[in-house]
């Protein structure tokens, strides 16, 4: 009995300590944003009370599930084109839209390599991952890449494709590509390689990475979801981001 009262008392106290108006926002996100964004959810948590609850897919897979009745407050996109689109659909509110991080795209290897220009122009391995750009806007920036030097015929045979930049990442871990074409937050952290070696590909290589965030109808009246987007546009989040490599 007296297990069970500290147990009861312990539960109240938690109570007594939780924010009153505390809520959980379901937030689709863009997979090169799914490690950054868990982590700008713990400071935003920590300073509201709300939790934030993710799903992490490709841009173009999370609009079809928007699309087709998922019940996300907020969209995290890899692009700018979903959001609008969404915005113009009546899916989201489209005066909410707006510009939270820019990726950057790198050559990375998980071996010994170090790979530069040269690797990708010369097309100097034997298989080269990239995320499938028929979804992905990181895998549409990587056949820009392709197309620019003039070799994306010549390299087609030797695309894995992964069906979002996060399996991309997989593919060149575990050796079934030598190289691949990434999002830099899915291996850079704080000035640094997580592991293995990249080479950051210049940005006029392809269409600026602009992703955008918005708010999507079933969010609309939730101020959680709000306060979490007014989040994203503070100080405090930009710092972060930058440090996964975003501008």
């Amino acid at each position: 009995m007296h297990r069970l009262l500290t147990h009861l008392t312990l539960a109240a106290l938690c109570l007594l300590h939780a924010p009153a108006h505390a809520a959980e926002v379901l937030v689709a996100v863009a997979s090169n944003m799914a490690e950054p964004a868990k982590e700008l959810a713990r400071q935003f948590s920590a300073q509201s009370g709300h939790r934030i609850t993710f799903s992490s897919a490709a841009t173009g897979k999370l609009y079809a599930q928007i699309s087709q009745g998922a019940p996300f407050a907020i969209l995290l996109a890899a692009d700018t084109a979903m959001p609008t689109r969404l915005g113009q659909e009546g899916l989201a509110l489209a005066d909410t839209q707006f510009t939270y991080a820019t990726g950057r795209l790198v050559l990375w290897s998980s071996a010994g390599n170090t790979p530069n220009e040269k690797t990708l122009s010369a097309g100097q391995f034997a298989h080269l991952a990239i995320a499938n750009p028929a979804v992905a806007p990181y895998g549409q920036a990587a056949m820009a890449v392709l197309q620019r030097l003039g070799i994306a015929a010549q390299v087609r045979p030797k695309l894995v494709y992964g069906e979002n930049i996060s399996q991309t990442q997989q593919f060149v871990a575990t050796g079934h590509a030598e190289y691949g074409l990434l999002a830099a937050s899915l291996v850079w952290r704080d000035g640094r390689w997580l592991s293995g070696h990249g080479w950051w590909v210049p940005s006029d290589w392809h269409a600026p990475l602009q992703q955008d965030a918005v708010l999507l109808r079933a969010g609309a009246n939730q101020a959680a979801a709000r306060e979490w987007l007014a989040f994203l546009r503070s100080p405090a989040a930009r710092a972060t981001l930058q440090r996964y490599g975003y501008q």
